[in-house]
């Protein structure tokens, strides 16, 4: 079995300064502010068991095991009757959701609602992003009885909203935007009542496959950003923030609605997520969602910090005030996490 690929570590902050030798192997913080600003976000350390491989030069490659959660982050079990209902749909219909691959932890709360976000094209990523939990490698080919499928669990499921996305697929000729597009047609067959939200992926700056895509006409039109320019070397290293934002521009010109959504707690500073905020801003994204990055597993980027919902209100107030339509900020908030409060408030 071959070795994963080392990820490279994040790049440092001008405020923020990891720590210098490790004498022996103990809990410690993996990163602190060092700043004497009184008005620094609101920081709590993260703490994990280190070995001396695990030195501060590989903090992207730290283990998170033993880490301590703060109060704010431990979140209630949801488990209700529509539960088993979604999970016995999605499974006659063959179908996966980005809830299950991803590890989110809002799975068995939106589960426990009636919804669930479908994960099309399969299970495995062309791509390898420092911080997703969904399987990369060399994906299967598409099932052309997809789009059908989920469009009967859309039905069956009574969805007001239905938000669908997608692995990335770098190996097919248009990235897998007319399967989207197919998609999106059945989907409105079977229920023409609901609105539709696509996720998708920045197909490479393929302009042909985002026509084809907003050709079948989404409601809504989303593309995460991810986290700041700064950190895309680590946190998305094969691909591109201005190509990001152009994505959501072009869509915005041809008067869909655009969302987009990014983490912290990977390193960034706070002027660095306003800047991205007015860079959406500027890019015609009118809906934005924020929260807290929290590592699926040891092969992902470390958390560098995790912030207080008060902070994520703090954000909130400025997104709003920039003249955002919608900002939805919160530890456990997610693109997709009650996306159709977004479109239906």
């Amino acid at each position: 079995m071959s070795k994963r690929p080392r990820l490279p570590c994040i790049p440092e902050s001008p405020k923020i300064a990891s720590l210098s030798g490790v004498p022996r192997p103990s809990s410690f913080a993996c990163l602190q502010h060092a700043t004497e600003d009184k008005s620094a976000i609101p920081y709590v350390r993260s703490t994990t068991s280190v070995t001396p491989e695990h030195a501060p030069g590989n903090l992207a490659c730290l283990p998170h095991p033993h880490r301590r959660f703060p109060d704010w982050l431990k979140k209630p079990l949801f488990f209700r009757n529509r539960y088993v209902s979604v999970v016995s749909c999605l499974a006659k219909n063959r179908l996966h959701t980005v809830c299950a691959e991803a590890k989110c932890p809002n799975r068995d709360e939106c589960f426990s609602a009636g919804t669930a976000t479908f994960l099309i094209m399969g299970t495995i990523c062309t791509r390898h992003c420092g911080f997703c939990g969904v399987q990369h490698g060399k994906p299967f080919p598409l099932d052309s009885e997809e789009p059908a499928q989920v469009a009967n669990a859309a039905k069956t499921l009574n969805l007001r909203h239905i938000v669908i996305t997608s692995v990335t697929r770098d190996d097919l000729p248009d990235h897998g935007a007319d399967h989207f597009a197919e998609t999106v047609r059945q989907c409105r067959n079977c229920s023409p009542e609901a609105t539709i939200e696509l996720l998708i992926p920045d197909f490479r700056g393929n302009q042909d496959a985002l026509d084809t895509v907003l050709a079948a006409s989404p409601d809504i039109l989303s593309h995460n950003i991810e986290t700041v320019p700064r950190l895309y070397p680590a946190v998305r290293p094969q691909a591109d923030y201005q190509r990001s934002l152009d994505l959501l521009a072009y869509a915005y010109n041809k008067k869909i609605v655009t969302k987009s959504g990014f983490m912290v707690g990977l390193g960034e500073t706070e002027k660095e997520v306003v800047d991205v905020l007015k860079s959406l801003y500027g890019a015609g994204c009118r809906i934005v969602t924020i929260g807290q990055y929290l590592q699926p597993s040891n092969s992902q980027v470390t958390v560098q910090h995790y912030f207080p919902p008060e902070q994520f209100e703090r954000y909130e107030k400025t997104g709003r005030l920039m003249g955002f339509k919608h900002v939805f900020a919160g530890p456990f908030v997610r693109s997709s996490y009650r996306a159709h409060e977004a479109f239906h408030r």
